[in-house]
C-alpha cells in the first residue's frame, strides 16, 4: 500500500491500526527474523534475595549431593530466618536461573557410542505373586547397549554369590560371555571409592573363570550406565505390569526369559531395524562359554555349637549332633548351604534362607544317627515331630533293640531316596503290622519313588503258589 503511494493516515483507516505502527513498519530497513530471546525482565520479589541464595548454592558444591539445599529448603530459609514474604514459586524460578546460569559448559549428557559385546550389569526391585503370595523380588538386568537388548533374572538376594549365579544364567541364555562388564558401585561385586576400584574375591574369580574385564560406575554419575538405567525399570514397565503370578521363582525366570527373547523383535530405536538384527553383533563378539559353568559359592570356616549348628548371619544351619564343637567349612551358595568337617566330608546340605528373622534350618535326615546311637534319647529327639503319626506310634512302643533296627533302616533308605520317601516306606510297613528293617523299607521306597501306587501292598500268596509248584514237580 505504501509502495502505491498512500499515506500512512489512510493506511492506518483501512486497516484499522495506530499511524505509528504503520510508520514503523514503513521505514524498517531490515524486515528478517528476529531471535525470539527472553527478556531480563526484573523480578522485584526475588532480586533482593539473589545473591544470598547464589553464595548458598555455591556453598553447597563441597557437601554430598545428598546434602545439598532444595529449593523447596531454599524457601524456607527465606521465609524463617531472613522475612522473605514472596511465593515459593518465584524462590524455585530464581533457584533454576541461577543453577543454569552457573552450570559448567562440560556438564550434560552424551549419546554414547558403545562397542558390541559390552554388557551394563545392575539390580532393579518389582514385586509378582509367588504361590499366590505378594512377594518383592531383585531383579539383576544385563543390558547391551550396542544393540538395546535387555535380559533379566530374579536372583533372591543381592549378595556376591547370587549375583554371580545369574550371570551365570544370562550368559549361558545368551550363549557366551561379554568382553567386558559395566556395573553400578552399589552391587556386591565391588565398589569404587577414591579412584580405587575394590572388587569381591567372588566376583573376581567369576571373571577370570569367563575372561570379563569389569568397569565401575561413579556412584553419582548414572549417566555413565547409559541404557542401564533404563533397562532396570524396563522388566517392570513391559513385563511385570501388572505383577505376574507364578508357582514358584523358577517358573517366573523361565517366564521373563520368554518375555526378553520376544523383545528382541520390536524395532531398534534408532538403528530402524529389529533389535534381533543388531544384537546378531553383540552375539558374535562374545567369548565363548568355558567348558564347565562356574561355581558360585562362597567358603567360609565355622564352628558348630553344641546341637551342632553353624550360625550364617542370623540364621541357623544344623549340621547334626555328631558334629557338635568342630571346626566346619561352609559353603554358601544361592540356593544352598553345603557343610563339611575340615576334612572335606560331607555333613548336610541345606536350603539357603535370606530372611532376616533368624530361625534353625535343619534336614530331618542329618538327625538320624544321634537317636540311632542312643535309642533312649528318643522321646526327647526333635526328629520325633517329623516322622509320621503311625511310624510314631510304633517307634514310642518299641524297645531299644527294635527302636534302633528301625531308626537304621530308615537313616539307610534316606541316603539313597530322601527323608520323606523313607519314613513314608516305614509308615507303610506299620500299616501293614511289620516292623520296619532295611529290606522292608528299602524295597517299598523303591515302588514309591517308582510311582507304583501299590508301594504299601505285597501279596505273599504268589511265593506261596510258586513254592507249591515247585514242590509238586
Amino acid at each position: 500500500m505504501h509502495a502505491r503511494g498512500d499515506s500512512d493516515r489512510s493506511i492506518a483507516a483501512r486497516l484499522g491500526i495506530s499511524r505509528n505502527t504503520v510508520a514503523r513498519y514503513v521505514r524498517m530497513t531490515d524486515m528478517s527474523p528476529v531471535t525470539p530471546m527472553l527478556r531480563n525482565a526484573p523480578h522485584p520479589a526475588t532480586d533482593a534475595w539473589a545473591r544470598l541464595v547464589m553464595a548458598w548454592l555455591r556453598d553447597d558444591l563441597a557437601v554430598p549431593r545428598k546434602q545439598r539445599r532444595t529449593a523447596r529448603k531454599i524457601y524456607d530459609d527465606l521465609v524463617h530466618d531472613h522475612g522473605y514474604v514472596g511465593s515459593r514459586s518465584s524462590v524455585e524460578r530464581l533457584v533454576r536461573r541461577i543453577r543454569e546460569d552457573t552450570t559448567p559448559a562440560g556438564d550434560g549428557y552424551l549419546e554414547l557410542d558403545w562397542p558390541a559385546g559390552i554388557a551394563q550389569v545392575d539390580f532393579g526391585h518389582a514385586a509378582a505373586w509367588l504361590g499366590g503370595e505378594r512377594t518383592e523380588l531383585h531383579l539383576l538386568v544385563m543390558s547391551f547397549p550396542h544393540s538395546n537388548a535387555r535380559f533379566c533374572v530374579p536372583p533372591v538376594s543381592e549378595a556376591a554369590e547370587c549375583l554371580c549365579a545369574g550371570l551365570r544364567t544370562l550368559f549361558e541364555h545368551v550363549g557366551g560371555a561379554p568382553t567386558e562388564l559395566v556395573l553400578d558401585n552399589a552391587t556386591e561385586a565391588g565398589r569404587r571409592m577414591c579412584g580405587v576400584t575394590r572388587e569381591s574375591a567372588l566376583f573376581s574369580q567369576f571373571r577370570a573363570h569367563y575372561g570379563c574385564r569389569s568397569t565401575y560406575c561413579n556412584p553419582y554419575s548414572g549417566n555413565e550406565k547409559g541404557s542401564v538405567e533404563n533397562a532396570v525399570g524396563f522388566p517392570g514397565r513391559n513385563l511385570m505390569s501388572p505383577p505376574p503370578a507364578a508357582p514358584s521363582l523358577a517358573v517366573l525366570a523361565s517366564s521373563l526369559f520368554a518375555g526378553c527373547d520376544r523383545l528382541l523383535g520390536e524395532e531398534h530405536y534408532r538403528a530402524h531395524v529389529v533389535i534381533s538384527e543388531v544384537f546378531a553383533e553383540d552375539r558374535h563378539a562374545l567369548s565363548a562359554l568355558p567348558g564347565v559353568g562356574f561355581d558360585a559359592v562362597r567358603w567360609e570356616r565355622r564352628r558348630a555349637d553344641k546341637q551342632g549348628c553353624v550360625t550364617v548371619g542370623s540364621v541357623r544351619y544344623r549340621a547334626g549332633p555328631y558334629w557338635h564343637d568342630r571346626w566346619m567349612l561352609v559353603g554358601m551358595r544361592a540356593d544352598g548351604v553345603e557343610i563339611l568337617d575340615e576334612h572335606g566330608r560331607h555333613a548336610a546340605t541345606l536350603p539357603r534362607a535370606w530372611s532376616d528373622a533368624g530361625g534353625t534350618v535343619r534336614d530331618p535326615a542329618s538327625l538320624i544317627p544321634a537317636p540311632a546311637a542312643r535309642p533312649r534319647a528318643w522321646s526327647e529327639s526333635p526328629l520325633r515331630a517329623d516322622v509320621p503319626p503311625v511310624l510314631r506310634d510304633v517307634l514310642d512302643r518299641a524297645d531299644v533293640a527294635a527302636r534302633r533296627q528301625v531308626l537304621r533302616a530308615v537313616s539307610a533308605t534316606s541316603d539313597s531316596f530322601g527323608f520323606d520317601v523313607a519314613v513314608g516306606a516305614a509308615a507303610e510297613v506299620c500299616v501293614r503290622g511289620a516292623l520296619p528293617d532295611a529290606a522292608s523299607v528299602d524295597m517299598v521306597a523303591r515302588r514309591m519313588a517308582a510311582g507304583r501306587s501299590d508301594a504299601g501292598v505285597t501279596d505273599l500268596t504268589v511265593y506261596d503258589g510258586f513254592l507249591r509248584e515247585v514242590d509238586a514237580s
